[in-house]
């Protein structure tokens, strides 16, 4: 089983950058693919970005694509979603999860208890 941990939300203006972390529990976590989705009330998780077992593969939604970027460190069982030029749009609770490296929420088996992430224009 796997536990997670997200840090890093905040309120950011328009522009501007915020790096959020996930720590994960357990000695297994290089055997996860990992993912980041992010959730507005009242509508459905959306994804963001996946990354494989071993960080060589990364995928992206289009609404982030060139802004964000998924990173992980599996020596300190951490995945990093680094984000840049940050949108109101992109305002939301985000939350990363662990499972088959895919862009379906269904395919993650656990998952953390989000951070809010809000970008003021």
């Amino acid at each position: 089983q796997v536990q997670l941990v997200e840090s890093g939300g905040g309120l950011v203006q328009a522009g501007g950058s915020l790096r959020l972390s996930c720590a994960a529990s357990g000695r297994t976590f290089s055997s996860y693919g990992m993912g980041w989705f992010r959730q507005i009330p009242g509508k459905e998780r959306d994804f963001v970005a996946a990354i494989n077992r071993s960080g060589g593969s990364t995928y992206y939604a289009d609404s982030v694509k060139g802004r964000f970027t998924i990173s992980r460190d599996n020596t300190k069982n951490t995945v990093y979603l680094q984000m840049n030029s940050l949108k109101p749009e992109d305002t939301a609770a985000y939350y990363c999860a662990a499972g088959i490296t895919s862009t379906r929420s269904s395919d993650y088996s656990y998952w953390g208890q989000g951070t809010q992430v809000t970008v003021s224009s």
